[in-house]
């Protein structure tokens, strides 16, 4: 039976978490990255992440000078990657609790967890993209950016690590919401289950 608490609707949200969850930390809307060289003009393909995209477009123009500094660089790729492992986890968390019979609440709630990690991904990806691309060029110039003394590794790495943080953050906030948004005594506040009223009506000749 469906209550202003518990409206057959309410899953949707929850469902809406999960794929909010998932898209913003793991693709955007279709972009083209142009990037000229004196010889060719390379066009990313759309619908990939932004930060493995602007990464490896730092990546491919190192390699051209610099081949043996490839695997070094691979670095921001790595970490963008990752951030798609953060939506994966609140989207797989929030959809254990799915289930026809959902409190408003916790549609409403699992809908704030994948909008917080799903954003936070988002701007993480930007941040590790922009980032990435200019330490990947400026490692061919000067390789120890990377490698050979610690301070210049240190330095870069802490730049990525805390824009990998910030989806970090939106992961720990998702969870607390997904925890707050349990509610134990479901069937008291939902009570019967839906469609047991519609199909009463019917068989009884009250439509």
């Amino acid at each position: 039976m469906s209550t202003d608490y518990c409206p057959v609707y309410s899953p949707f949200f929850s469902v809406l978490g999960v794929a909010c969850a998932m898209v913003f930390t793991s693709s955007l809307p279709p972009v083209e990255f142009p990037f000229r060289t004196p010889s060719f003009v390379l066009t990313l393909p759309r619908h990939r992440s932004y930060g493995t995209a602007k990464s490896s477009i730092g990546i491919s123009a190192t390699s051209v000078m610099r081949p043996d500094l490839m695997v070094r660089c691979c670095i921001p790729v790595v970490m963008s990657g990752i951030i798609a492992i953060y939506g994966l986890v609140v989207s797989v968390v929030v959809s254990d609790s799915l289930t026809p019979k959902m409190p408003l609440f916790t549609g409403v709630v699992h809908l704030g967890a994948g909008l917080s990690v799903g954003l936070s991904g988002l701007a993480a990806g930007f941040a590790i993209g922009i980032a990435g691309e200019a330490g990947v060029r400026g490692a061919a110039v000067q390789p120890r950016l990377f490698v050979g003394m610690a301070s210049p590794l240190i330095r870069f790495m802490l730049i990525l690590i805390f824009a990998e943080v910030l989806g970090i953050y939106g992961l720990i906030v998702a969870l607390i919401l997904n925890n707050k948004g349990t509610v134990k005594d479901v069937d008291a506040l939902c009570p019967g289950s839906f469609g047991t009223g519609l199909g009463a009506g019917v068989v009884n000749n009250q439509w």
